[in-house]
């Protein structure tokens, strides 16, 4: 299956970021990359021509904001003039783009969705649509290639399922997460991913190192999930998904790259940036003939962020989810009992030392539900609030959403935290992990 084609064009030259107003004309399949600047917003609008961000086409002579340090990509296959008023930390134009081979494999998804529409077979490979895995490592562009894929789907009207099981970042929802929502419109380039009920599994981690069994089993508590609700929607079931993998693709990472791909019956797996993970893909799935393997081209726009970056990141996704992108939200602090709630986290000891034979060790018990003391060690942890109304429902339920725990009064035993709207939980069971926030 031909998949894509090389980068085209030459290299770019970065140009000086400048305030104001003020034109910038792009030739056909060029791309304007942008780094806003710190401490100020961008305004941005196309004035003449076509162009896009990441997928989503930019309505004519309609300026767009931009908040402050957010990257993002102009790109126009047939030429477009562009104005922008603002600071920017970096912007320049990139004639070289792998841009054209990313529209290509869009086409050969979109033949497949065609195929999975038009099958009146009962047969359930014919039937279904493409499960593509998005792999490679850290910084690379997976999250912006998954998004245009989604966006691009969501153009041509099919309503493709998003996977996302970077639990370091997250796209759907906040870090420490597995989730999958389906993408009705094209992404808005500002505003992100339109939500509506995303499915979501609290890991609680930012690393899989942590439990990799855990993850593993949510990994496949998801995919199971929405297997059941595609048996009973062909629409979505002929869209298929687009699955967001995490940066870690050595050792332990790798084996859950491929738990992944079984887990989620992928029929496509596109790897950025990394002949060695391509060729270790193409060999172990060799015996899988509707399994295709592509390796695509990394956009030369991609920042490679230190973990100091990486957490800052974390950090901000955490704020928005309380407070939203601009600030626009206004979360409700509430006091609650320490009897309102029943806290557990998952993973812990078989059986404690005192229990063993005299020099033996506790084996870890990764599915482990431990019960966890209300003390002020949990300040400033996100937790999450779950569905479950059984504590042995607690690993195999999805969640309702998270609060952030801003205050812990032993003596009263009241429990202060932050959550995004006023109301009754539903359910009284809490998750906690190793996820930190410091608000500020």
């Amino acid at each position: 299956m031909a998949y894509g084609g090389p980068a085209i064009g030459a290299p770019a030259v970065a140009s000086a970021s400048a305030s104001g107003v003020r034109q910038v004309k792009l030739d056909k399949q060029c791309e304007l990359r942008i780094v806003v600047g710190r401490e100020s917003s961008l305004r941005l609008r196309l004035h003449t021509g076509t162009a896009e961000i990441f997928g989503t086409e930019i309505p004519p002579e309609k300026w767009l904001t931009f908040p402050p340090r957010i990257k993002f990509a102009v790109f126009s296959i047939y030429g477009a003039t562009i104005e922008m008023d603002g600071f920017t930390e970096t912007d320049y134009i990139a004639d070289e783009t792998p841009m054209i081979s990313y529209i290509n494999v869009h086409a050969i998804l979109e033949e497949q969705r065609n195929r999975a529409q038009a099958s009146s077979s009962a047969d359930s490979n014919s039937s279904q649509g493409p499960r593509v895995i998005v792999a490679g490592p850290t910084d690379s562009g997976k999250s912006t290639l998954s998004k245009m894929l989604l966006s691009w789907a969501a153009k041509q009207g099919w309503k493709p399922t998003f996977v996302d099981l970077d639990i370091g970042q997250g796209s759907i929802t906040i870090p420490g997460c597995i989730a999958a929502t389906p993408v009705k419109v094209p992404i808005d380039p500002v505003e992100g991913i339109p939500l509506e009920m995303p499915l979501v599994y609290f890991y609680g981690h930012t690393t899989p190192s942590v439990n990799a069994n855990l993850y593993k089993v949510l990994v496949k508590e998801l995919a199971q999930t929405l297997d059941r609700q595609f048996a009973g929607n062909s629409e979505s079931r002929a869209a298929g998904m687009v699955i967001n993998t995490m940066g870690w693709i050595e050792g332990v990472g790798y084996k859950l790259l491929l738990h992944a791909i079984d887990s989620f019956k992928a029929n496509v797996v596109l790897v950025l940036g990394q002949e060695k993970l391509c060729s270790m893909l193409r060999n172990v799935l060799k015996n899988r003939p509707s399994v295709d393997v592509v390796k695509l081209e990394k956009s030369g726009g991609v920042v490679l962020r230190n973990a100091k970056v990486r957490q800052k990141a974390r950090s901000y996704r955490i704020k928005e989810y309380f407070y939203g992108l601009a600030n626009d939200l206004k979360p409700h602090s509430n006091v609650s009992k320490f009897s309102d709630f029943v806290l557990y986290r998952i993973g812990g000891l078989q059986a404690s030392r005192s229990a063993l034979p005299i020099g033996a060790k506790p084996a870890a018990d990764h599915m482990r539900l431990v019960p966890v003391n209300i003390n002020r060690d949990l300040l400033h942890l996100v937790l999450a609030v779950s569905f479950a109304t059984e504590p042995d429902q607690i690993i195999s339920s999805n969640v309702a959403g998270f609060i952030y725990i801003t205050d812990i009064n032993v003596q009263r035993k009241t429990i202060t935290y932050l959550a995004p709207s006023a109301g009754v939980f539903p359910g009284k069971y809490l998750i906690v992990g190793t996820l930190t926030w410091l608000e500020n």
